[in-house]
Order: structure tokens, then C-alpha cells, then sequence
């Protein structure tokens, strides 16, 4: 299944253009046109990515930024105008995992959402911090059950919780 991004953006030659070239790579596109159409589709559509503006109507893209971070934990990648240090820091600090400004060149921004995704590609069950999901892998403490490519594995209860451990803190060597 395709990664699905949300383009949030006022200027509709940018969303064209980010759509086509996103679509080329294999991208799920859906775009918004103001902060208020891009929160709403954001709840509606669940996109594995945001590219937020930070200068629109109805809405700006820092408080576009806080509401998505107030609920979801869903990367999002500033793309601006805005290039002042001031505006970067409070891009980031509003929950921003990345930022870049415009003009920008697309192999840039393909590069950073890569980034961003790889970074982010183990996602917590919301409501359930004992079970993690990976691409192929599913490790339920809770049930005690490993599942990798839709079988279940059986695995001594020590594996397990070391896996967990180990699948709980990507990024980190030991």
C-alpha cells in the first residue's frame, strides 16, 4: 500500500506540482488548500505525512502544526516561505519533525520525507503501549504473541520481552 502524504498549501501551482512529482515516486496524494480544509482532511484521511505551509487563509500552518501534534503523532514537514531563523525554531518547537524553504528542489524534499519516514516507521498502538507494529513484524505483550508476515511465531517468554525491549528503543545501540 502506497505511503499516503498531505499536502497543505495555498498556492495550487505548488500542489499541482508536489502532487505530480509525489505521485511519480509512488506517493498517495491528497491536498488541501487552507489550514481549516487541511486539518479537516487530515482527521478524515489518517495521511502517513503531512508537508504543512505555514502562511495560509482560514488557518495557519503553526496552528495547523499544534492541533495535528495535540492528536497524532503523524510526521510533518514544514514547506515555506518563511526562512528566518525565528520561524524555523518555532516550526520545530511547534512539533515539527522537519523544515524546509522554499524555492526547494524536490530531490531535497523527497530525501527529508524518506528521512522522517524511516525514522518514524514503528508505530505504538495508540492505546496499547505493550504492542508494537513494524512493516512485517507485530510483537503483543499483552498476548504474548510475535507475528511476522501475518504467522505466529512461537518464542520463549525471555525472547520476547528482550525483542520488545530492543524493538522499543529504534535508534540506539546496545
Amino acid at each position: 500500500m502506497a505511503i499516503s502524504v498531505l499536502v497543505v498549501e495555498d498556492d495550487r501551482n505548488i500542489c499541482e506540482l508536489l502532487k505530480l512529482y509525489l505521485e511519480k515516486e509512488g506517493y498517495a496524494v491528497t491536498v488541501a488548500v487552507d489550514g481549516g480544509d487541511g486539518l479537516a482532511k487530515f482527521r478524515t484521511y489518517k495521511p502517513d505525512l503531512v508537508l504543512l505551509d505555514v502562511m495560509m487563509p482560514v488557518m495557519d500552518g503553526w496552528a495547523v502544526c499544534k492541533a495535528i501534534r495535540g492528536e497524532s503523532q503523524t510526521p510533518i514537514i514544514m514547506l515555506t516561505a518563511k526562512s528566518e531563523t525565528d520561524d524555523k525554531v518555532t516550526g520545530l518547537k511547534s512539533g515539527a519533525d522537519g523544515y524546509i524553504t522554499k524555492p526547494f528542489e524536490m530531490k531535497e524534499l523527497l530525501a527529508r520525507m524518506e528521512a522522517v519516514l524511516r525514522r518514524t516507521d514503528r508505530k505504538v498502538v495508540e492505546n496499547n503501549p505493550r504492542k508494537l507494529i513494524f512493516d512485517k513484524l507485530t510483537i503483543d505483550m499483552e498476548a504474548f504473541e510475535l507475528i511476522l508476515d501475518g504467522k505466529k511465531v512461537d518464542a520463549p517468554p525471555k525472547e520476547m520481552e528482550l525483542l520488545f525491549y530492543l524493538a522499543s528503543s529504534p535508534n540506539r545501540v546496545y
